[in-house]
């Protein structure tokens, strides 16, 4: 496997390579191991919104949300 240079790379470039990978992953997500911990934290989240207790945000509002506070 061969590695990327990293520190030559511009921000943007990295960018674009994570952006690559993930869309990567997402097309392949039954071959990524889940770990206990996660499933359990997901499956309380879930219960807690068929609960009425919690509700989802979708990623837009979410990435908003997030540039707002931290701008």
């Amino acid at each position: 496997m061969s590695t990327l240079p990293l520190e030559k790379m511009a921000v943007s470039e990295k960018q674009q390579i994570m952006e690559e990978l993930w869309s990567d992953l997402c097309c392949n997500q039954d071959q990524i191991p889940i770990p206990d911990w996660h499933k359990d934290l997901l499956d309380k989240r879930e219960k807690l919104v068929k609960q009425g207790k919690s509700t989802f945000v979708d990623w837009e509002s979410a990435k908003k949300r997030i540039a707002a506070k931290i701008s």
